[in-house]
């Protein structure tokens, strides 16, 4: 599989499989966020730890996340940004977009510090 999802509570996360986040995957990655989003899934992590390479199609996947979490009322986080990958958000300027960590664990922690900020 190109994109596995594992559930955690108040979470989800997502694992990339594929080496190139292009034209050919990014449509597959939507879908899954679409689909984990539906399944009332509000707190979405992509971890991209396995990708050396993304274009547009594949930020746009993203940002289709960012979206979908933020109408929720809840956070999307992408993690494990290989140089390249960091590099083309930083030139699009969406690292002021996504909120990034270097790790799953990070990210898994930044999601469950906003859940107790919204409950607070």
């Amino acid at each position: 599989m190109n994109f596995v999802s594992d559930q955690k509570e108040k979470l989800v996360y997502i694992t990339s499989n594929v080496e190139k986040l292009d034209a050919i995957y990014a449509p597959e990655l939507k879908s899954e966020l679409v689909l984990q989003n539906r399944n009332t899934q509000r707190n979405i992590i992509v971890d991209l730890s396995a990708t050396k390479y993304i274009d547009s199609s594949g930020l746009s996947a993203l940002l289709v996340g960012q979206r979908l979490c933020r109408d929720a009322n809840g956070t999307f986080v992408v993690c494990g940004l290989q140089e390249t990958v960091k590099k083309l958000i930083s030139i699009s300027q969406l690292d002021s977009v996504f909120k990034i960590t270097p790790t799953l664990s990070e990210a898994i922690d930044l999601v469950y510090m906003e859940e107790v900020e919204r409950e607070i």
